[in-house]
């Protein structure tokens, strides 16, 4: 699978709109995401953005599930706006403890910090999880289910 991110400058850089509201310029937009060469028998997408700063301990900022299988993009600003997310997905709470998308918000003079958008194609069409379930159960959930992924990074610092 092949991921992609329209809103990365130069290819690499996550602007600050779509950064947290605590940081200068940070408007928490969620970022756009598309992807393609999708794997025969995919029934599902999970979208995920994590940060794997050292410092970060692998922070989740967007875990959405049962993303339907003929969907191949999340248009900007769409978690939490019930007209942009797909019906049946589920936005599960990020490392901030709210439900949808939290932006990035690294320590500063911490550096650049990678933040991996990552797309799994699943062979089941649901996660059965609930609403305020953790990132964990739904890993555990989709263990042995993942036909195929695909990731891009984008780079933020503040």
């Amino acid at each position: 699978m092949k991921a992609y991110c329209p809103s990365l400058l130069s290819g690499k850089y996550l602007p600050n709109k779509h950064a947290h509201r605590d940081v200068p310029g940070g408007q928490n937009v969620s970022p756009p995401v598309q992807w393609g060469d999708v794997p025969s028998g995919t029934k599902s997408f999970v979208l995920s953005i994590t940060d794997r700063h050292p410092s970060s301990r692998g922070w989740v900022h967007w875990f959405v599930i049962n993303l339907p299988p003929t969907l191949r993009e999340i248009g900007e600003n769409a978690s939490g706006d019930r007209e942009k997310m797909p019906r049946g997905a589920l936005e599960v709470r990020n490392s901030y403890g709210d439900q949808g998308y939290g932006g990035p918000s690294p320590a500063k003079n911490s550096g650049p910090h990678d933040y991996v958008i990552r797309i799994r194609a699943l062979s089941e069409e649901t996660i059965e999880v609930g609403p305020f379930s953790t990132v964990d159960e739904c890993e555990a959930q989709m263990e042995g289910k993942i036909l195929g992924e695909g990731t891009v990074t984008g780079i933020f610092r503040r």
